[in-house]
This record gives C-alpha cells, structure tokens and sequence, in this order.
C-alpha cells in the first residue's frame, strides 16, 4: 500500500484514528483504508446496511463531540456539509484540534478539511489518497501556493543520502529552492522503498505515489526508459510521477541521474502567476 508522508505533526502516541462513514458504500471505503492505517477505530451509522466489525451510532453530532478529545486523527466518508455541521460545535483552536479529512463515497478526493497543517490534516489526506488511489486536495495556502513536484525513481535499496542529494542537485540545475516544491511523487512499487521514505521524512515533503495503472494508462508526453521497463514493467517513473502528481502540469527538468537515483521536476501552472 501506499501510505508515506514527510512530516511528523503532533505527538505520534497520541495520534488515534477515526474512520467514519455514514453509508454502507462509505463503509467498504474504510474498510479498506483500515489495511493501511493499522490500530484505527471504524465508526459506522446504524441506519447503514452493514454487517462488518465497526462502532455504530445514531448521531454524527453526538459522536464528533464523543471522538474530538480522544482521537487525533478523523477521517470521514461523507458530505463535507455534513461533516462541518457535525464538527462545528466542537471546535475549540487549530492547535488542539483533531486533523479532519473527508473522502467522498467513490473514494476520488481525499479533502484536507481541518487542521491542515499545524494538526497534520494535509498530510493525513495524502496518506489516504495514496492508499486509495485517491486525489489529495490541499487549500491551505502555504502549501498550495508551492509550485513543484519533484518525481522519483531509484534502485532498490539505495541509501536515503543519494536521493536527498538528488532532489538538491536537480533544484540546483534549475536555480529554484526547496521551499516551492509541494510534494515528491514516485511510482506505487516504491511505496515501501526505505531510502525513498526516510529521504521524504529528511527533507520535510509528503510523497504521493502514481499507481502503475495510471502511468501505463497516461497520454502525457514522456520520455520512456528501456531499463526502467525492463526492470519494473513500467514506461517511466520519475518523469510520468511528476507530471501525474500534480495539475495543470510541464516538465521543468526532464530526468536526470545522479547516482542510482532518477529525478525529474515538473511545475504547476498556477492561475495567477501568468
């Protein structure tokens, strides 16, 4: 599965995991998220034609208020309208606050709702949408005014060292500073890739992974690699990553090697920056 993300956020002993949904359908969807987020608590609604393990309850009002000072971590398949009105009367400061993500029944978007950044809400919401195959959606402006996603390919096993120094060495050649890059982006098979994780975690970044279905599937232009194919039966990593993990994107530095690591920077074309 694909569950990775670059930065820590609050205490992680006390960072419990709720997973709500309002609708059987909903339930499946957190069901399967709970194969990622091992030790989460699964809430369903009683009304929901459900026969699997989970907490029920009448009120989503009632149970937001029961959860907020106990859970870290909230993550909702429902409306956003309804989850606001639910979560409303708890809110108390976004230092204190749980990090709220809602998803969507179909498990497309996975919206960073509350606490994005100082409760680790927009983080939660790439985990979710990496282990769903979903699309993270991020509005906290700190983070959506960067501009950069920075693709990954490498060699198993290859020390985190190598492709920390890589993402440096390809900003370097195109003179622009880690601080506009939003996020790294690979390939799911690399999900689990140590130096690729711990890189991720050094360099304060999340990392959204492109499941391989998407980047065979992708008319993006690329520039496809014999070995990579050979090896991983795949087109590309580092070039279709960073063009797919964004919106609206262009390749700013085809791939570049740099020892075992293939790295490749894509930006954004942002509405108001002409």
């Amino acid at each position: 599965m694909r569950t990775m993300t670059g930065r820590t956020g609050r205490n992680s002993a006390t960072r419990k995991t709720a997973l709500i949904s309002l609708s059987a359908q909903g339930a499946w969807v957190i069901l399967r998220l709970a194969e990622v987020l091992v030790g989460a608590d699964l809430f369903v609604h009683r009304s929901a034609r459900w026969q699997g393990e989970a907490n029920r309850f009448e009120s989503l009002l009632s149970l937001c208020a029961r959860l907020f000072p106990d859970y870290r971590r909230l993550v909702f398949v429902a409306p956003c309208g309804a989850v606001v009105r639910a979560i409303a009367p708890s809110l108390k400061h976004k230092t204190t606050d749980p990090a709220v993500v809602v998803l969507d029944v179909g498990a497309r978007y996975a919206v960073s709702l509350l606490c994005g950044h100082e409760g680790g809400a927009n983080d939660l919401a790439t985990e979710v949408a990496n282990a769903l195959g979903a699309e993270p959606v991020v509005t906290t402006t700190t983070e959506a005014a960067k501009d950069l996603v920075v693709g990954v390919g490498c060699r198993r096993g290859v020390p985190t060292v190598n492709i920390v120094a890589a993402v440096h060495a390809a900003l370097d050649e195109v003179n622009l500073p880690l601080a506009r890059v939003r996020l790294l982006a690979s390939a799911d098979l690399k999900a689990h890739e140590p130096g690729l994780l711990a890189a991720a975690l050094e360099l304060g970044l999340p990392v959204r992974f492109i499941t391989a279905k998407e980047i065979r599937s992708t008319r993006r232009t690329f520039r496809r690699s014999k070995f990579v194919e050979k090896k991983v039966n795949l087109p590309a990593v580092a070039e279709p990553a960073a063009l797919l993990a964004g919106r609206r994107t262009q390749l700013l530095l085809p791939r570049r090697v740099f020892a075992s690591v293939t790295v490749a920077v894509a930006q954004e074309d942002l509405p108001w920056s002409g």
